[in-house]
């Protein structure tokens, strides 16, 4: 029983350690470099729907050139700099006023947005999509619009206007609050002698394959929230269910109300309708892939998410009809989501934020780690204090697991006695053994316990530490300056002082400082349990500290903290308990 409980320890905790291995982040190799598209829209995202199927139907976007240098209107907002196109009215530059790229401060801010025609175009369109058998002049990519002045901020909104000539005025009105949410109407004005049918529409779009992290862990790709239900896809799978088709549509689902956009790691682009409005919802990718080997030299890539009414308005002459919808663009601070989940009722909004499927413990973890840190000022100490907790909560689990295994340390005169006289039958060796067991009130399995607790408790943390933006370069003390982030230093180069990083060129050579503490923690965990009877267990077990240790020293700063704090008040709980062992022992006679 001893030899299966050592293995089953063994096997727990290889398992846990290379089954993070497997979800750290590998960058996915990147697809061959495609050219920019030159996807835009004339009066929809696509050609008009069709007379049989409605607005369900959407055909291929039509390409128009590129917007060149032109009037802008500028955005400046307490956490977002940029600015709005007025030729095709797209919303295709913003820079997030919080974050850079790197801890320097100094480094460049993240750039969300960028324009068609740039190396990696990425922007929002509004627009508007006739009725089948209607022929009305709609608004495009290289429409013209005129601004009524100013720079949008959230004390001044702004409303872009353009008159097509026959009758109809488009109008797009924007505000944006002192966060990343922006409110956008979409209104048409008719002066014409006969009324005219529309689809209002929005898109994002993101015209080149984004460089994707490559993890279990993370989803990044079209993300969104249809009649209640969480739709994911990568950009390799609205590739896949696209191909073949000539709308590039991967996905395409009636909904009322919800969102849907393109995330990455730590930003979000969402696209928010009227709540109690029917909409079209659709991924889409455009490509070779999707559109046929004779559009790869001319199309190259897009990935699409929009929305587009089902309800079309008409405007009778005279008349004027609007629609209100919201985008966000921005970073995925948990907060924030969940207020805009609760002003705003739309469905699931935190799901932009991969808590995964423990979604209910990785919440609720962020949400106490993040309170702590208002508290204390410090996510490192926030993760201290949440590792004392959790080990108050898991206390009576863990004493009496622990008291179970000092128990069997001191058992071990009666166990060499019982090998020594039952060694050549292993049978009776057995036998005996669980009889002592009995006799003594020993669990031997219970030494696992604390090890089970940790698999789930371990995995949640590691996501929240991995995902949320809160902890992105969030510091400690000393040379850890980002817990997000694996300890900078290494022993190999002396912390430093040689002029070389081994760990770049074998990652088996790195190893921080934190992670050499870790280990140490856990070597001397190790001295105070029971050593395992058999021999060759023995120093297989001696080995677990400098394999967890070697393991852990990629993974972030925060979760190696965490290991260690817990290694730590482990000790202090098993000292405690051992020593309370030891006096109810010279108290009480043993068993016989």
């Amino acid at each position: 029983m001893d030899q299966k409980r050592m293995l089953l320890a063994i096997a727990i905790s290889v398992a846990i350690i290379l089954g993070f291995q497997l979800l750290l982040p590998h960058p996915a190799p990147q697809p061959k470099p495609e050219p920019a598209v030159t996807h835009a829209v004339t009066g929809a995202p696509g050609t008009a729907p069709g007379p049989a199927t409605g607005p369900a139907t959407l055909g291929t976007g039509q390409p128009a050139p590129a917007p060149a240098a032109g009037p802008k209107v500028a955005i400046d907002a307490p956490r977002l700099l940029g600015s709005i196109s007025l030729t095709g009215a797209s919303l295709d530059h913003l820079v997030l006023r919080d974050y850079h790229e790197t801890i320097k401060r100094n480094s460049a801010l993240v750039t969300l947005l960028r324009p068609a025609g740039t190396a990696k175009p990425y922007y929002i369109q509004f627009g508007w999509s006739a009725a089948p058998g209607e022929t009305v002049k709609l608004p495009d990519s290289s429409t013209l619009w005129t601004s009524s002045g100013g720079t949008l901020s959230p004390s001044h909104p702004v409303t872009l206007t353009w008159d097509n000539g026959q009758g109809l005025v488009f109008s797009i009105g924007l505000k944006v609050d002192a966060d990343y949410m922006f409110t956008v109407t979409q209104s048409v004005r008719n002066s014409g002698a006969a009324p005219v049918t529309l689809y209002p529409w929005s898109r994002i779009s993101r015209d080149y394959t984004p460089q994707v992290l490559g993890t279990y862990l993370l989803h990044e790709g079209f993300t969104g929230v249809m009649d209640g239900t969480l739709k994911e896809m990568t950009y390799a799978g609205s590739k896949n269910h696209a191909k073949g088709k000539t709308d590039g549509v991967a996905l395409s689902l009636d909904t009322t109300g919800g969102w849907d956009g393109i995330t990455d790691k730590y930003w979000l682009t969402a696209l928010i309708p009227d709540q109690k409005a029917p909409v079209l919802a659709q991924y889409r990718y455009e490509g070779p892939a999707a559109n046929g080997a004779s559009g790869a030299g001319a199309k190259g890539v897009s990935y699409q998410a929009l929305f587009l009414a089902k309800n079309p308005q008409t405007v009778a002459p005279g008349a004027s009809a609007a629609t209100v919808g919201h985008v966000f663009a921005g970073a995925k601070v948990v907060a924030l989501l969940d207020h805009y989940q609760s002003t705003l009722h739309i469905p699931y909004f935190d799901k932009a934020v991969d808590f995964g499927w423990f979604y209910f413990i990785t919440k609720p973890f962020f949400l106490a780690l993040d309170w702590l840190n208002t508290l204390l000022g410090n996510f490192g100490l926030a993760i201290i204090l949440f590792t004392f907790c959790l080990k108050l909560l898991f206390f009576p689990l863990a004493n009496y697991s622990y008291r179970s295994m000092s128990k069997m340390k001191l058992l071990g005169p009666k166990m060499k006695a019982l090998r020594d006289v039952y060694g050549d039958d292993p049978q009776v060796l057995q036998r005996e053994t669980m009889a002592l067991y009995k006799a003594e009130g020993v669990n031997p399995a219970s030494g696992c316990l604390p090890m089970l607790i940790q698999i789930p408790i371990f995995f949640s943390l590691y996501k929240v530490l991995y995902v949320t933006i809160e902890m992105r370069h969030a510091p400690f003390y000393g040379w850890i300056h980002d817990l997000s982030a694996e300890d900078p230093t290494n022993v190999f180069n002396l912390f430093g002082l040689l002029p070389v990083h081994p760990g770049l060129l074998l990652p088996l050579l790195h190893l921080g400082a934190l992670p050499l503490i870790m280990g140490a923690t856990s070597w001397l965990q190790q001295k105070m349990n029971p050593p395992p009877p058999d021999p060759t267990q023995a120093k297989v077990m001696q080995f677990m500290p400098v394999l967890m240790m070697f393991m852990l020293a990629r993974f972030p700063a925060g979760l190696v903290l965490y290991w260690t704090t817990n290694n730590l008040l482990t000790m202090l709980q098993q000292w405690w308990i051992m020593r309370s062992t030891r006096l109810t022992a010279t108290r009480v006679p043993a068993r016989s």
